[in-house]
């Protein structure tokens, strides 16, 4: 095939293999994807005292909402002269993952480092990843955006992690963001940000966050008829 017609076709073909991955056969991770992160977060919160949605600054790419299984992977500080070879952990985990999971990486004291940029995005989306949420920063955000492929970070920044970084673990238990995700938990996100659920917890999150969602949308013509927020507070109980 011709160069040109090959790196053409590439999206497209990406994108077809991404988007069949995207059906996924849990209906928990269907359900939490359907759901506002902030009901999520706020019923991680009154169910189980919890704190579950990462720091302010995970901010995507692009507007978007997902939910899949982490996959995670830490990056340790480390400066050194091995090149790539102390990283090849973090691209075995992306050669690993199952379709629909969610790569999440942990630089530690990273922010001004990028754990991925369009070839790590690249391989992502055609192997059928959800999304990656990266704690740390990216770069190639043109190139990213034209995979449209989901990618949370902490920041955007042209460096890279090869030489200062070795990787540490993959699918360990990781704090991403101020949040512990342990792998197979549930990452959900929206433009209001990230929540993690722990798969033990997701059936009850889920139908608590479904609640939250109906009753909030039962609000907002109560206000718009009525023009008082306290009385639809006082009638609903929600804020």
């Amino acid at each position: 095939m011709n160069r040109k017609v090959y790196a053409a076709l590439l999206p497209v073909l990406g994108f077809t293999v991404w988007a069949m991955a995207q059906t996924p056969a849990d209906p928990l991770i269907e359900g939490l994807r359907n759901v506002e992160v902030a009901s999520v977060a706020d019923a991680m919160e009154q169910l189980y005292g919890q704190k579950a949605y990462m720091s302010h600054d995970m901010r995507p790419l692009a507007k978007t909402k997902f939910a899949g299984p982490a996959v995670t992977v830490l990056m340790k500080k480390e400066e050194h002269a091995e090149g790539s070879k102390a990283s090849q952990g973090m691209l075995d985990a992306i050669d690993a993952a199952a379709p629909g999971s969610v790569y999440v990486m942990v630089l530690e004291n990273g922010l001004d480092y990028a754990g991925i940029g369009a070839l790590m995005a690249t391989a992502m989306k055609v192997r059928g990843l959800t999304a990656a949420v990266i704690d740390g920063s990216v770069r190639d955000t043109p190139q990213v955006g034209r995979l449209q492929f989901p990618v949370f970070s902490r920041g955007v920044a042209p460096s890279t992690t090869i030489n200062h970084f070795r990787f540490a673990g993959a699918n360990i238990t990781v704090t991403c963001a101020g949040v512990r995700v342990n792998p197979g938990d549930i990452v959900v996100a929206d433009e209001d940000g990230v929540a993690v659920v722990p798969r033990a917890h997701a059936a009850e999150v889920l139908k608590k966050a479904e609640e939250l969602d109906n009753t909030e949308h039962t609000m907002l013509p109560f206000i718009e008829k009525f023009k008082s927020i306290k009385e639809a507070v006082a009638k609903f109980g929600r804020i």
